[in-house]
């Protein structure tokens, strides 16, 4: 099992064994807005998920805090989100995290495509009782590289997105609200024109109110050819 430590606003740190990862997927707040994105990916070849919002099971050792990402071809990215971390005792989390997809797998089932990379979760997180009244003003943004050139790639707020108290539902009506689960929430839309494709991803989760931030950052490394 994998094993993460967050350090928290006040010092401390939690350690936290993942028994269970879960993917939000087409979790924006306006499901209008989501059907309208499944059409899109469904130009792309991506099928569409039987119901919305979806959620997918992930192997829990691909929840990883580390800088460096392997890749198999040159068609995968991240996806900058948030990640809800159920600690010791029931104690949420709220971190940074993104989502790292092979895109060429995500045409043949997305569940498959999840599970091809890691789900990067930043170092730090904030007790989701301390910024619960604000949640919809936290700001989560993204940033590509390409030969040390970074670009904006996402930028907006946790409004557009279903809320960690919905998804804590969805966890304790599936019984899976309990220590070492971790849930990524799904994902804002990228910008146009900028590729996805790149050598190193960034994110932020960002608190307005105070100028708190958590961020994660990571390079995409190529795998070696394979022999065979």
């Amino acid at each position: 099992m994998a094993v993460l430590t967050f350090e928290l606003p006040d010092g401390t740190t939690r350690d936290v064994e993942v028994r269970r990862l879960l993917n939000a997927g087409y979790a924006g707040r306006s499901q209008d807005d989501v059907a309208a994105h499944v059409r899109e990916l469904a130009e792309l070849g991506v099928p569409a998920p039987s119901v919305t919002p979806a959620l997918y099971p992930v192997s829990p050792y691909l929840a990883q805090q580390t800088g460096t990402v392997a890749a198999q071809h040159g068609r995968t990215s991240g996806e900058a989100e948030w990640g809800l971390v159920v600690a010791d005792g029931g104690e949420l989390l709220l971190t940074a995290a993104c989502d790292h997809t092979d895109r060429e797998l995500e045409v043949h089932g997305v569940a498959w495509s999840k599970n091809a990379g890691p789900d990067v979760l930043a170092r730090r997180a904030w007790r989701l009782d301390d910024v619960q009244d604000r949640l919809d003003e936290l700001t989560l943004r993204a940033w590509v590289s390409h030969g040390g050139v970074e670009s904006e790639i996402q930028n907006g707020t946790l409004a557009e997105l279903l809320t960690p108290a919905y998804w804590a539902e969805v966890l304790r009506e599936r019984g899976e609200l309990e220590p070492g689960t971790v849930l990524i929430s799904g994902t804002i839309p990228m910008h146009g024109g900028v590729d996805q494709f790149a050598d190193g991803w960034r994110v932020e989760l960002a608190d307005p109110a105070t100028g708190n931030t958590i961020d994660l950052a990571y390079e995409v490394v190529p795998m070696p050819e394979p022999i065979g």
